[in-house]
């Protein structure tokens, strides 16, 4: 495995992320248990949970499976850089979801006793709270991190100057702010190089992209469901782009590497990229994922691909001379 500072900070995660969000709805317990293990075992130190994972409100699944798991011992908790999320409604009372202090606080505490664990490495909000002033939100961050709860503060769904917003507050307050965003992004949607890239390059945020196979689309074939988008749906983007992944196809077979394999590395290969993040729900796809490190695209090969999936330009000369 291979390993890279989570933006600007020193901290060292694997250029492979591993996503929970299978852990209950699709994976059982036994088998998660041995896919974390497996990770473990290839190097894969950095773990993405949240809070909301599961789809049963407040209930927390996902956080619970991965907190037994800690729980075995072993140096499990040790060996893993923990990530989850807060924002995400945990319940139908008012204060039961998104940034204000007294949820940031509660939910903390909430995730840190389903994960059995007494800090959080990265604590990510799972969505811009529009309502919710920064200095509040850095407020309660600070707390925590002084109280030893979170070691870094981190974003998920973020456009560009929310970022530039949140920073800028951190940085009057003294504090570390933003060290990674976490999107979606993959070759059939590059809209974040317009914004979010250039901002976190700028800010030294570390990029974590989520659902870099498109759903399934990427892989060659329709998801059989374990992903977030449905049989008919990915069986409509199939349709859409039809052109697009028949070329990706060809392109991939000329390479001798799997589709889905050569999505991940062509990620690997972008400069703001830490870890995209893989949500195997089967031990075979979390071993597949694992020989993506090891591609070497050349230039030529990542002309090809520019050629297939037209990528976005800096804004904004994207749209303006």
């Amino acid at each position: 495995m291979k390993y890279k500072n989570l933006g600007r900070t020193g901290l060292k995660v694997s250029r492979l992320c591993l996503g929970t969000m299978n852990f209950g709805p699709k994976t059982t317990e036994p088998d998660s248990f041995a896919i974390m293990d497996r990770a473990l075992d290839q190097g894969i130190n950095f773990f993405d949970t949240a809070n909301v994972y599961g789809w049963k409100k407040g209930e927390g699944i996902t956080e619970q499976i991965v907190g037994r798991w800690f729980a075995q011992g072993g140096g499990r908790r040790e060996k893993t850089v923990l990530a989850t999320k807060v924002y995400g409604n945990m319940g139908d009372w008012p204060n039961e979801g998104r940034l204000s202090a007294l949820h940031i606080r509660r939910a903390c505490d909430e995730s840190l006793q389903r994960l059995k664990t007494d800090y959080i490495d990265l604590y990510q909000m799972h969505h811009v709270d529009r309502d919710t002033p920064w200095e509040e939100i850095w407020q309660a961050y600070e707390v925590l991190v002084q109280q030893g709860k979170v070691l870094y503060g981190g974003s998920s769904n973020f456009a560009g100057w929310h970022i530039s917003k949140a920073n800028e507050a951190a940085k009057r307050r003294s504090f570390l702010g933003l060290v990674s965003e976490q999107s979606i992004y993959h070759l059939l949607n590059r809209n974040i190089e317009l914004e979010v890239i250039p901002a976190c390059l700028d800010y030294g945020l570390g990029v974590i992209p989520w659902s870099p196979l498109a759903g399934g689309l990427l892989g060659g074939k329709p998801t059989d469901g374990g992903g977030r988008r449905s049989e008919a749906q990915s069986a409509q983007g199939f349709e859409k782009y039809a052109a697009q992944l028949g070329q990706w196809e060809s392109l991939c077979k000329d390479l001798g590497e799997a589709p889905a394999d050569v999505a991940i590395a062509w990620q690997l290969h972008q400069p703001a990229v830490t870890a995209p993040i893989v949500g195997p729900r089967t031990m075979g796809q979390l071993d597949g994922a694992l020989h993506t490190v090891d591609i070497e695209l050349n230039e030529s090969t990542l002309a090809k691909i520019d050629e297939i999936f037209p990528g976005r330009k800096t804004a904004p000369e994207d749209y303006a001379w």
